[in-house]
């Protein structure tokens, strides 16, 4: 399956979920979409609870289905629990350390960032989204678009980057300090049905 690029509000209105973790999406109508309003919801089963927590995830961290079915094995084979490793994995991704830093309002634009060749990781351009950066190294915005405006604009808002990463808004460039531990990422998340998911 394709990435979505529909509207993100109706996405996460239908999982129940803010994928923008800022819960704007539901403060207004914290029902599923349609025509209809607000009626009554169908409880979920089992297999529909660990579907729908497997589809929060993917949505919120903009990955496709190939690309969440392989991290998830590459966590599986990590020592120690797999759920964990697994939301770890994707915390490291490129695209989402430079929203964490702050260089752009959401992972959206932070992976547009990267593929315009706007970052570079420890001195050298990677327009890869999806490579996995290890801790210690250092994500930065390239000399030629420190002015851009979309990045300007993330830095001077009211955003508080993770203890994990440290960001020189200055310098517009960030490190990745160490490994996120699982009390630092979204609480809402329950990693153990996405294991069950995939164990099923």
């Amino acid at each position: 399956m394709a990435r979505y690029t529909g509207p993100v509000w109706k996405k996460s209105r239908r999982l129940s979920f803010s994928i923008l973790e800022t819960g704007e999406e539901l403060k207004k109508r914290t029902y599923a979409p349609g025509q209809h309003g607000p009626t009554k919801r169908v409880k979920l089963s089992g297999y529909g609870l660990q579907l729908r927590e497997k589809q929060r995830v993917r949505n919120m961290y903009g990955v496709t289905e190939r690309q969440f079915s392989n991290l998830f094995q590459k966590a599986q084979k990590m020592d120690g629990m797999a759920g964990v490793n697994f939301l770890v994995l994707l915390e490291s991704r490129l695209d989402n350390l430079v929203y964490r830093m702050g260089f752009a309002r959401t992972r959206k634009a932070a992976r547009q960032l990267v593929t315009h060749g706007h970052i570079e990781v420890d001195g050298k351009k990677l327009d890869i989204p999806s490579a996995q950066i290890l801790p210690g190294q250092v994500v930065a915005v390239r000399e030629n678009a420190r002015n851009m405006t979309v990045i300007n604009d993330a830095l001077n808002s009211n955003y508080t980057a993770p203890a994990f990463v440290t960001v020189d808004k200055d310098n517009k460039k960030g490190t990745y300090v160490r490994i996120p531990e699982r009390s630092e990422l979204n609480q809402e998340i329950n990693e153990s049905l996405i294991v069950e998911y995939y164990n099923r």
